[in-house]
């Protein structure tokens, strides 16, 4: 059922209350209702985004170069971020839950833990099956230092609201609430006992009661509350210089190399298809668990991606047309991600007259390819995440996505400012370091060195070598992941939450959200963060049912 605003809200004692309708905190809604177990769900936004609700979510930023506007990075509207994101969706890889001396972090689970619910994570974004891994390119016999062979897909619905659009509809034991933004955690006897809740547009507040609480609003939203309950009880989360609001991490991402397939059946092994599961997948380079452990590199993935679209040198008449189309905002967000959209174009266009020139010498070959694309994205069952062009001569730009290295300074803090609805305002901190940096760096030599021993092809860097750090650095930008803020940890001198994802502080208080996660990886956090949800889900629904006395790890659990 869906609801819009306050009216009538009240005792939520005997219901899971989530804070946040993006595709962990719908996706764990709907997983507990499917059991009968009443969930209320409460939603800032609306079902359609609304630029007053979207402007709670306004920050300031240390550094604009660094970190995305928030328009990008938050989305307040029923679904949260899933309407601006790109939906890819692949799962942390085990070489990031593995202690590794060269990361500032420990994760309190394994690999193994998680495994069991990936099926699942798959299922409650739409994006196919749990299937990462593809045929060879290569002979069986090749060097193992990187591989071609992992896959990652992309879901067939974009929006979560519109996966779960049956369940909010018809479950009965499941309650969405729009328009409802949580202002404050009240707190006694070491628990969350009400939450304080503003209707989004007037302001009216009302204040329930509650059993169990999880936020799932986001990385930088849930932290954010967690540090506004934090001001009014500075014990709480290891305190004032505790792990809360740190560690804040993304990826590294950018472009500093292109690279030449040997043959043109690699090159066209890299584009996207449809594979037996029924969703678009790709390939993607990734160094090996042994490369990155013995080089001590943070886990990074690479694929070929088009030349730069905004230079028109490329005379590509359909490079020259999506450029055109991604400078105008509406259109573009119909091609790709609002975050993809900015990184490739201004939302005024620059060289027309070169663009145009080269979309009238082959509009042929342009039109054909924008009939093909906008029918494989919109009128198709599986939705075709973006587009690359093969090329005759088999070169390509070598687009990177790299872990960035969990470090304390880079973090969120509260200002003094408050938003319309008296939530103290964020200031946000996102800070690259020289690790992170070398890293990308030393990766590509690395992969560069291993597809000339093996055949595959060889990298051509845009910059020479001494120039090659800082090219990395100017480019490190992010803000959509919002990884490592509230991480879980073995105790709360590390983290916020415990391996099950309850705050250490107030057992009643869960976090379902990629600030948990102690790593970044090369993977997008959604999935993962989504496999998370499912684990508490289960662990919520235990407590539902046998409500223990004593809170017990569900690793102990399943050894029982």
């Amino acid at each position: 059922m869906l609801i819009d605003g306050i009216a009538g809200l009240k005792d939520q004692r005997g219901r899971i209350v989530i804070v946040g309708s993006g595709p962990v905190g719908l996706g764990l809604a709907v997983d507990l209702a499917r059991r009968d177990i009443p969930v209320m769900l409460l939603e800032s936004g609306e079902s359609n985004a609304n630029p007053v609700v979207q402007q709670l979510s306004d920050a300031e930023l240390t550094d604009a170069r660094r970190h995305d506007k928030m328009a990008v990075a938050v989305a307040r509207r029923l679904g949260g971020t899933s309407n601006l994101w790109g939906a890819r969706c692949l799962p942390f890889d085990p070489v990031d839950f593995a202690p590794r001396d060269f990361v500032d972090a420990r994760w309190p689970i394994r690999y193994t833990d998680l495994a069991p619910y990936w099926d699942r994570a798959i299922r409650s974004t739409a994006a196919g099956a749990n299937h990462f891994d593809t045929s060879p390119i290569l002979s069986q016999d090749a060097d193992d230092g990187f591989t071609a062979d992992r896959l990652e897909r992309w879901a067939n619905v974009q929006a979560a609201q519109n996966v779960h659009a049956d369940a909010i509809r018809s479950m009965p034991a499941l309650e969405v609430r729009t328009r409802c933004t949580v202002t404050d955690l009240k707190t006694a006897g070491g628990r969350v006992e009400r939450l304080t809740v503003a209707h989004s547009i007037t302001g009216e507040t009302v204040d329930i009661d509650v059993d169990t609480v999880v936020l799932a609003a986001g990385g930088i939203e849930t932290t954010r509350l967690l540090l506004a309950a934090q001001k009014v009880n500075p014990g709480l989360f290891g305190g004032p210089d505790g792990p809360l609001g740190r560690h804040y991490m993304g990826h590294l991402i950018g472009e500093i190399a292109d690279v030449t397939f040997s043959s043109s059946d690699i090159g066209r092994a890299f584009d996207f298809h449809v594979d037996d599961y029924g969703s678009y997948v790709r390939r993607r380079l990734v160094a090996s668990d042994r490369t990155q452990i013995e080089n001590r590199l943070l886990n990074c993935a690479f694929w070929p991606v088009v030349a730069p679209v905004a230079d028109p040198r490329h005379r590509s008449a359909i490079l020259s047309m999506v450029y055109l189309a991604l400078s105008v905002g509406p259109l573009g967000r119909l091609i790709v991600a609002e975050a993809i959209r900015r990184r490739h174009a201004l939302d005024k266009p620059q060289r027309i007259a070169a663009h145009v020139r080269n979309l009238i010498v082959g509009a042929p070959s342009a039109a054909a390819f924008a009939a093909q694309f906008f029918w494989r994205r919109y009128f198709r069952p599986e939705r075709l995440p973006g587009f690359f062009v093969q090329n005759a001569a088999n070169r390509y730009g070598l687009f990177y996505h790299s872990e960035q290295a969990p470090h304390p300074d880079s973090r969120v803090v509260l200002t003094d400012q408050v938003d319309r609805l008296g939530l103290p305002k964020l200031k946000i901190d996102l800070r690259f370091t020289d690790q992170d940096v070398d890293s990308v760096v030393c990766t590509h030599d690395l992969l560069d060195q291993w597809m000339r021993k093996v055949g595959m092809g060889v990298l051509h860097y845009r910059m020479p070598l001494e120039e090659r750090a800082a090219a990395v650095m100017e480019q490190a930008a992010h803000g959509t992941h919002q990884v490592g803020l509230a991480r879980m940890a073995d105790d709360r001198t590390q983290g916020v939450v415990d391996g099950d994802l309850a705050c250490f502080d107030l057992p009643n208080l869960f976090l379902a959200t990629t600030a948990v996660l102690p790593t970044s990886g090369q993977a997008n956090p959604t999935l993962t963060a989504v496999a998370l949800a499912l684990r508490l889900g289960d662990r919520l629904a235990q407590r539902m049912t046998s409500k223990p006395e004593v809170h017990t790890p569900m690793s102990k659990v399943a050894s029982l």
